[in-house]
């Protein structure tokens, strides 16, 4: 080695220590769906390589909503105005798409990636007709609705207060309620956007089996706004973590409910 290469030191490969490394690459992954009588058999997604709101990943009750909404399409979904609140890869949007809704607005944290990769899935998704709308849109929870059901007019157009025509058939909940302090705004928008004879679906699996009462606590606390929770099913899926062998019956549920509007 010349003298020259002896002054590199020691440390010629070592990173600096304000490297940054560059953030995981976007991936993919077929869902296939169950259910369907129309579109496609498998949907394409993309998602983030990585996402501290975890929408990196397609998780049980995303696909439990799928199938959920492609077996009850006729009932829920056809013809429908939709809103999906925190969507992540937007896979439940998509099938509504793909089943004939009117309208579908796919929503999650204002996060441009985020964001985006929704926005491709809704570009690339094969079998929505062109009678539907699907549009892709970031929402903080709590936030008022108003933009939501008003998709479209400028800020300085919205009315003070909601039509019933301009509200929700469908509001969809998929795997949110582990967000416990989350659960009173999540209420409120469903109670201020959805129409007197729509629905909230509500899908979740228990990620942290000790708080589990804390996630069911919402299907209490949705009576302060006026909604009955009816219970339709518990099924058991493999978890999406190995982690703990005791406690993976409970992180294996997939809860759905149905709430109703109790309101005139």
């Amino acid at each position: 080695m010349s003298d020259n290469e002896s002054d590199f030191g020691s440390n010629l490969f070592e990173e600096p220590e304000d490297f940054c490394p560059p953030p995981p690459a976007s991936h993919f992954v077929d869902y296939e769906r169950k259910n369907h009588t129309q579109g496609p058999s498998k949907i394409l997604l993309k998602l983030v390589g990585k996402s501290p709101l975890w929408g990196h990943l397609l998780w049980n009750a995303g696909k439990y909503t799928a199938d959920y909404l492609d077996k009850h399409s006729d009932r829920l979904v056809q013809g429908k105005k939709v809103l999906e609140l925190g969507a992540a890869a937007g896979l439940p949007s998509l099938v509504c798409g793909i089943n004939g809704a009117s309208k579908v607005l796919c929503t999650d944290y204002p996060d441009p990636d985020l964001l985006s990769h929704i926005q491709y899935n809704v570009d690339h998704c094969d079998g929505i007709p062109e009678s539907t709308d699907v549009k892709v849109t970031g929402f903080i929870w709590g936030q008022d609705e108003t933009a939501l059901c008003y998709d479209g007019l400028k800020e300085n157009e919205l009315p003070q207060q909601i039509a019933e025509d301009a509200k929700f058939d469908l509001i969809i909940l998929s795997d949110l309620v582990f967000n416990h302090t989350e659960h009173r705004k999540l209420l409120s928008n469903c109670r201020n956007a959805l129409k007197k004879n729509g629905t909230a679906l509500v899908v979740f699996s228990p990620h942290r089996p000790w708080l589990l009462n804390d996630d069911l606590q919402f299907f209490t606390t949705c009576e302060d706004f006026q909604f009955k929770a009816d219970f339709i099913e518990l099924v058991n899926w493999k978890p999406m973590f190995e982690e703990d062998d005791e406690t993976v019956e409970i992180r294996s549920r997939v809860y759905c409910y149905e709430l109703r509007p109790q309101w005139d």
